[in-house]
């Protein structure tokens, strides 16, 4: 018998039942989303946006020099805590930010009176049982391919929810693209996404793909997979963890709820 079967028979069933059932998501101490509270921003501070590398924090320039404050382009580095002398940033384990409007990973003060938005129905009646995946790698520093990867371990065993990686766009019901869209990949990322059948759909995951992250306006790239192809979700993060990846694709599917509006994680 191999040393892997017997391992295997000795420990049990490795993977989860998160998130049908339990909340053990495996991602237990994470460092999340930095969390806003406006009310305790100083008068006339900066220290937050002076620090935050690829510009998620920044001091409009009217007569209240708000906090503006875009978690689209948030790296999760945690510097904005380190330097923020009134704790308006603290820290906190928020990792489910997949939404579908980009303007909802913009914290907003006031809230729209409905809580999220209904998947359309065709993505339900189309795909509600299964998903094939098609990733594009658009210059990505492999942080996300990492996270990818452990999708398919027996932990987490992506295959149980009927999601599944494909070879071929020809396949493929979700292009899933990383990394900040470098000039030299758009062509084959295109080429890769008119090759997909009807009805498909296309999904930035990671700050890079959303927004560019540090890197955006660079020599070799723009800012993220806006303007290049329609994008029907977006998921930040650098990288997402692979819970965070699970329930975007779910709310895809319109089998998990949209958590986050306006910069504000829901339950």
């Amino acid at each position: 018998m191999p040393v892997w079967t017997l391992f295997g028979l000795q420990r049990g069933k490795a993977t989860i039942d998160w998130p049908f059932a339990g909340d053990q998501d495996g991602q237990e101490g994470l460092c999340g989303m930095p969390r806003h509270d406006p009310a305790r921003c100083a008068p006339d501070c900066e220290a937050c946006a002076v620090v935050c590398l690829p510009g998620a924090i920044r001091i409009d320039p009217g007569p209240a020099r708000t906090v503006q404050v875009d978690y689209g382009r948030c790296i999760v580095c945690q510097l904005c805590i380190e330097a923020c002398p009134e704790g308006a940033f603290a820290r906190s384990s928020d990792w489910a930010f997949g939404v579908r409007r980009r303007d909802d990973l913009v914290w907003q003060e006031a809230l729209a009176s409905e809580p999220g938005r209904q998947l359309p129905g065709k993505i339900q009646k189309v795909f509600g049982r299964s998903l094939h995946v098609r990733h594009v790698d658009a210059g990505s520093c492999n942080g996300c391919e990492s996270e990818l990867q452990a999708l398919n371990n027996p932990f987490y065993n992506l295959h149980r929810l009927g999601i599944f990686f494909t070879a071929s766009p020809r396949a493929a019901d979700l292009l899933l693209v990383t990394g900040p869209i470098t000039y030299a990949m758009r062509g084959p990322l295109l080429e890769a996404y008119r090759a997909m059948p009807e009805p498909h759909w296309v999904m930035a995951m990671g700050t890079c793909a959303v927004s560019g992250g540090v890197i955006a306006d660079g020599y070799a790239c723009g800012r993220g997979l806006d303007g290049v192809l329609p994008v029907d979700l977006y998921l930040p993060g650098c990288p997402p963890n692979p819970a965070a990846m699970i329930d975007a694709l779910l709310m895809l599917l319109g089998r998990a709820p949209q958590r986050v509006q306006g910069g504000h994680l829901g339950n």
